[in-house]
């Protein structure tokens, strides 16, 4: 039987304009074939879309408010008990809320269709900080779901 060892978790580094670790993991979910430049230079020029916009003198806060936002705080799992699959509500890990905030604003953001990628992005943060958005209504359907399955919550494991 193989030894049981933990996986070491490796630690992203600070994005070289804002010095933030949740922005250079944000530019890694938008990166498609290894082409990080682009994805730097999409999500740059989206942050000085919102700075323009938004008037602030720091949108890495329009940012961050999204994730937050976007961030949800249950979700279901399925579960087999006894030959049924039950949808057992469960807490999500702050990391996976982050990881599910940025990828839902990343597919909502991506769903829209007619203008560069950076607007459609920006546009999408803006909603999302301002509690409105596909990114949001994707929160709330998987939360409402966890709501709904409260009756299987003593399955959880």
């Amino acid at each position: 039987m193989r030894k049981k060892s933990r996986i070491k978790k490796r630690v992203a580094k600070e994005d070289f304009v804002y010095e933030s670790v949740e922005l250079e993991k944000f530019i890694n979910y938008v990166m498609g074939d290894g082409k990080k430049d682009v994805a730097r230079r999409v999500v740059y020029k989206a942050l000085d879309i919102i700075k323009t916009k938004e008037k602030k003198e720091n949108p890495l806060e329009v940012f961050e408010l999204a994730i937050k936002n976007a961030s949800p705080a249950m979700e279901v799992r399925s579960r087999r008990i006894g030959g049924a699959t039950y949808q057992v509500p469960r807490e999500v890990s702050p990391n996976r809320k982050m990881a599910l905030a940025m990828r839902w604003i990343l597919i909502a953001a991506r769903s829209k269709k007619g203008s560069s990628m950076s607007i459609r992005l920006a546009n999408e943060l803006m909603a999302v900080s301002n509690n409105e958005g596909e990114a949001l209504k994707k929160k709330e359907n998987v939360e409402k779901m966890a709501q709904a399955n409260m009756a299987f919550a003593h399955f959880a494991w």
